[in-house]
């Protein structure tokens, strides 16, 4: 649920780019920074926004935690930046569940954090799960089981 007065006027802005029948327009969505700090949204959203991070993962424990399921394709996010404020709208494309250890450097690289190698991508993640897992009880894990997806920028296009 929408409560930024900023965001509700995006996706209201978005609506209007839109024929009356896209199917966006009834499509699931939410906004959110990503990340686990406002300093992390800010970079991430603006690697989103470029274009340039084109995927993303998240603990399958982190969302059975919170009694969620993940997005499919065809979701929407609002990605908003630190500050909760929209940078752009992306789908979902593709969601495969698979272990920490399986992620290829094709992944790593579609993340596109730091030098967008397989080395870089494994050391960022395992701190980052390290500190989001222990809010849940958790320990990071090689085999641990991610929620990899891939999206693409739809709004601004």
């Amino acid at each position: 649920m929408m409560t930024n007065p900023n965001t509700e006027t995006y996706w209201e802005t978005f609506l209007a780019t839109l024929p009356a029948d896209s199917p966006y327009r009834n499509a699931p969505h939410e906004a959110e920074g990503w990340g686990d700090s406002p300093e992390m949204a800010e970079e991430l959203g603006a690697l989103i926004a470029a274009e340039t991070k084109i995927a993303t993962c998240s603990a399958v424990w982190e969302w059975e935690a919170e009694g969620q399921s993940w997005p499919n394709p065809g979701f929407l996010t609002i990605v908003l930046d630190g500050r909760d404020q929209p940078l752009c709208i992306v789908e979902t494309t593709e969601v495969i569940v698979k272990p920490y250890n399986q992620v290829d450097a094709q992944f790593a690289y579609d993340e596109g954090e730091g030098d967008r190698s397989l080395a870089y991508w494994r050391e960022a993640h395992r701190r980052f799960f390290t500190r989001s897992l222990a809010k849940i009880g958790c320990a990071f894990s090689e085999e641990m089981p991610l929620v990899c997806e891939r999206f693409r920028v739809i709004y601004p296009v």
